[in-house]
């Protein structure tokens, strides 16, 4: 019995010793697979934009990309996927591998709008973690020059006087030019017939030719016409006055504070998406605000620049959701 029990006695130090010994092995062998875990990203990522190939959107995606690319190295593939007014790039986003590699270039037409008029597969604002705001595009409210009007107050004078002879032309039902508009008019208390076009283009063709009266559309796309001479800027769509159109002065000024609607552009990634991603995201996409490159790519769209935090975007996307809700309920357009 003295003999087993010195033997055994003599092995548990040697047992406690193997135990601590694989116990470290361990800890250094977790410790050295976490150190070799890839640094996100480690591949391309494609950024996603639900609009036609060629427009606003696609530039400012493609701007964005390459400066990306530049802080990431990887490439960043733009993947326009157009339709369904906005929904359809927005919703295969949505629907992607929450990973970081798929990214969303979208506006208020895809997360907002469209899902509070009609339904769809997604929640545009519950399905996304939003990551920054990276641009936001006013529109400006224009006439033809044949009216002889030359202030808001006289447009919404004669609109009162002769309701029939007015009309007024959006980029496209439900988005920021229709829905700005209607909130001018709501607020004035005047009512115009409303003539969507597809795209801005084909609305300041007939405005020009006479064919619609006024319209309140972006700034990149009137500003030419403008300067030209062909239309008439009567107010601004932002909360100041736009460098480009220093002499036109905003709807707040104007006494319509608060009825500013813009075309903002997000970037987010499907819900789920890890933090530390959206982080380094962030922290991306801020960092591109002081590029001489694409502030000039932004002034070129006349378009501001917008330093948010992923919680102070989310918050904005919500606050524009609880006002378009509001809007397009008064307009009788929240869908059933």
């Amino acid at each position: 019995m003295t003999h087993w029990f010195s033997v055994h006695k003599n092995d548990r130090p040697r047992s406690v010793l193997r135990m601590v010994a694989a116990l470290a092995l361990a800890v250094a062998a977790t410790a050295t697979h976490a150190q070799a875990q890839p640094t996100y990203p480690t591949r391309p990522i494609t950024l996603v934009h639900p609009y036609a190939a060629g427009g606003s959107a696609d530039a400012l995606a493609r701007g964005i990309a390459q400066q990306l690319e530049q802080r990431m190295k990887q490439p960043v593939i733009v993947d326009a996927k157009p339709g369904g007014a906005a929904t359809i790039g927005t919703g295969f986003v949505a629907r992607a591998k929450p990973d970081g590699y798929t990214l969303l270039i979208s506006t208020s037409a895809g997360h907002v709008v469209t899902p509070l008029m009609q339904k769809i597969p997604y929640d545009g604002v519950e399905d996304f973690s939003f990551i920054a705001v990276v641009a936001n595009q006013p529109n400006v409210l224009v006439v033809n020059p044949s009216l002889g009007i030359d202030s808001l107050s006289k447009l919404i004078a004669q609109a009162k006087a002769d309701p029939s002879k007015f009309n007024f032309a959006s980029a496209g039902a439900g988005g920021a030019t229709h829905l700005g508009a209607e909130a001018v008019w709501q607020r004035a208390g005047v009512r115009m017939t409303h003539v969507p076009y597809a795209g801005a283009a084909p609305a300041l063709k007939d405005l020009v030719g006479g064919q619609v009266q006024t319209g309140m559309l972006n700034v990149s796309a009137t500003l030419p016409l403008i300067e030209g001479g062909r239309i008439k800027a009567l107010a601004y769509g932002s909360k100041k006055r736009s460098p480009l159109l220093p002499q036109v002065p905003t709807l707040a000024e104007l006494g319509f504070g608060g009825t500013e609607v813009s075309t903002w552009y997000t970037i987010a990634a499907p819900k789920g998406t890890p933090p530390e991603i959206i982080e380094a995201l962030s922290k991306h996409l801020t960092s591109m605000n002081a590029d001489p490159a694409y502030q000039k790519l932004l002034d070129s769209q006349g378009a501001e620049r917008m330093d948010l935090t992923p919680s102070e975007t989310t918050a904005f996307v919500r606050q524009d959701k609880e006002a378009m809700s509001k809007l397009l309920t008064t307009l009788d357009l929240v869908g059933k």
